[in-house]
């Protein structure tokens, strides 16, 4: 239940599903808080909901993993997160497979075995993008790539202290590969008592209103990866 976006006309050149995507230029994602994970420690099954600009919701989302893969690997884990829409169909699915040597900021170099990777499909079974992340000077910096391997954005934000600690919003600019800035990842402070007692976190993800339908899911995927 909730206050869901009336779904747009269907359009032959954009995926079903996604033609939510097509006339808005703002996300929201919202971390659902688990009573489990604040009350026993143990790391849940994460829930989302993801709004447009004005607070309607467009998507929810859930994660698939195993629990003893939650509790020995926690962020760094191997994970399925299915996006569905109002009626319950599943309109993308991000894949993160588990890498042990996963979230290495210093040596995480394209295509090295350190970089977490994720596929994003939109619709299931068709993939768009695959970002990943990698290291720039200790920064915290990602690459969109498309099923080629073809840097089409990046998102560059933070260094690594930056992100671990400080009581205020953390930035990760969007970037075409010419530098030119087209919007930006915005992980948002909580407040001290649920960033103290939860890992539920907060984003708002901007972007151009004409931007592909498809590489604005791609975004999505990017931001579950940070």
């Amino acid at each position: 239940a909730g206050n869901w976006m009336r779904r747009p006309r269907t359009r032959g050149d954009i995926p079903p599903g996604l033609e939510y995507l097509a006339g808005i230029d703002k996300i929201q994602i919202k971390q659902q808080i688990e009573l489990l994970e604040i009350v026993s420690g143990w790391e849940t099954s994460k829930k989302y909901v993801i709004m447009n600009g004005v607070g309607q919701q467009i998507y929810y989302a859930y994660e698939e993993s195993g629990f003893c893969t939650q509790q020995c690997c926690g962020s760094q884990r191997g994970f399925i997160i299915h996006i569905v829409d109002i009626f319950g169909k599943e309109v993308m699915r991000i894949n993160r497979e588990f890498k042990c040597c996963g979230g290495c900021g210093w040596c995480a170099i394209p295509g090295s075995g350190c970089s977490h990777t994720l596929t994003v499909e939109a619709p299931p079974g068709n993939v768009v993008r695959a970002p990943f992340s990698r290291s720039v000077r200790g920064t915290g910096a990602y690459q969109v790539c498309d099923q080629d391997g073809k840097v089409v954005l990046d998102c560059e934000g933070p260094g690594p202290c930056t992100m671990c600690c400080g009581c205020d919003d953390k930035v990760f600019e969007i970037r075409t590969p010419s530098k030119w800035a087209i919007g930006e990842i915005h992980k948002k402070w909580a407040g001290f008592v649920q960033e103290a007692l939860t890992d539920a976190d907060n984003f708002g993800v901007s972007f151009p209103l004409d931007l592909a339908v498809r590489t604005k899911a791609t975004l999505i995927g990017a931001t579950f990866l940070i």
